[in-house]
């Protein structure tokens, strides 16, 4: 079948390329690809999804699924995009990637515990860090680490399916409504202005969308497209 369109990056500039065909087999708790409700399910009937090639689009390669999953082959079939994007949650193949990479520091049972600390950043479009509002003090860290290394972070908040996900103490900042296709318990405006002022004064920290609270469409952010061309000029 033909390309489907990600809802979310719609009118942004943005398509989006996976290669592999089917489920991720490293099943990332909170993933959308992984929750059975994504936008190219049924995934055996619509993947591999690879965009045509439209000169100046920039192709966000694995916005489901991870590069690092099947490396060569994800590396061989995007070859034919001159302007290309990796992503993936793992940062054991970055010095590999012949292009720029956005990195998840805290994938699956990582998310409140830990992140990846990588010394050699010269692959790294920019760092991609799940925050809630209960992992606040890590996000801290995560932050501290990359912003001194010229990193940009940028804070993707997490949503969740079921309240009883989230800790008691923290329903206050969450409430059920739709996100791009479904409906998920999200982070409301006056929480993700709390969660922004905490980075308030750092040029290294963007958020995910262009306000949690109203819109996640990549139309209103600007995120990747910044990064990406900041990243080129950079390797010129």
């Amino acid at each position: 079948m033909g390309y489907v369109e990600n809802p979310k990056t719609k009118d942004s500039g943005i398509a989006c390329a996976i290669p592999q065909k089917g489920r991720c087999p490293f099943g990332c708790k909170g993933c959308f690809y992984q929750s059975g409700r994504g936008y190219l399910e049924p995934l055996e009937e619509r993947t591999p999804n690879m965009p045509p090639v439209v000169p100046g689009q920039v192709v966000r390669v694995n916005d489901g699924n991870d590069s690092t999953n099947a490396f060569y082959l994800v590396v061989a079939e995007t070859k034919k995009y001159p302007d290309r994007f990796f992503n993936t949650s793992f940062p054991n193949r970055l010095p590999d990637f012949p292009g720029p990479v956005v990195l998840t520091l805290n994938p699956g049972e990582m998310t409140n515990r830990n992140f990846w600390k990588v010394e050699a950043v010269d692959p790294l479009m920019f760092v991609r860090f799940r925050v809630n509002t209960w992992n606040l003090r890590l996000a801290e860290d995560a932050v501290r680490w990359y912003s001194a290394r010229e990193v940009t972070t940028v804070l993707t908040f997490m949503a969740y399916d079921t309240l009883a996900e989230i800790p008691e103490a923290e329903w206050w900042a969450y409430a059920e409504r739709v996100r791009t296709l479904n409906r998920y318990f999200a982070i409301t405006a006056g929480a993700w202005e709390h969660v922004m002022e905490h980075f308030r004064r750092n040029p290294w920290v963007s958020s995910c969308g262009h306000h949690e609270g109203v819109d996640t469409h990549c139309r209103h952010c600007g995120n990747c497209l910044r990064e990406y061309h900041a990243w080129k000029e950079k390797h010129r």
